[in-house]
């Protein structure tokens, strides 16, 4: 809770103020009561959290949100898919077509980090980089807090940006 996390809480405001609809992907069962908090402190008719269509590790299911009361909130909908991460092409035509649609996507975890970092789509991933791999791509030390912006998708330049996470 006290550890620092790289990005710009200033970009983030803005681009929830500006779109129209946002997609908010949950990741850990746990986490969706911290994913309550900050929707809470969002315009909730613009949101919708997506939630796995089944359970899969320990991943966010309808019925989490359902006990969190954050489905009390905002529209509550499932991807279609138990994968990890999010993989477009495993999930259902309707999520696929609200992510199209969608004008904002925040993205928590690096589970939805790795299936999403090179979709051409405005992505806010909110996550902790677990190992090398993920840590060298974004540039960064494994086990950073790691709050970044793929505007279009274009993650050229993540190392340069987040060199000080």
């Amino acid at each position: 809770m006290t550890a620092p996390l790289a990005g710009d809480p200033k970009k983030f405001r803005k681009a929830i103020s500006m779109a129209k609809s946002i997609l908010y992907l949950a990741d850990n069962t746990g986490e969706i009561v911290f994913d309550r908090l900050l929707i809470e402190q969002m315009p909730l008719k613009k949101i919708t959290l997506v939630v796995k269509g089944s359970p899969i590790i320990n991943d966010a299911c309808l019925v989490d949100a359902q006990v969190t009361g954050v489905a009390d909130l905002v529209e509550v909908i499932d991807n279609g898919s138990d994968a990890p991460g999010t993989i477009l092409a495993e999930c259902s035509e309707d999520f696929k077509q609200r992510f199209e649609k969608a004008d904002l996507i925040i993205a928590k975890g690096q589970g939805n980090y790795e299936t999403l970092s090179d979709v051409k789509k405005d992505i806010f991933f909110v996550l902790k980089a677990k190992c090398s791999v993920i840590a060298k791509h974004i540039g960064c030390e494994v086990g950073n807090l790691v709050f970044l912006r793929s505007a279009s998708g274009d993650m050229s330049m993540v190392k340069k940006k987040y060199k000080e996470c």
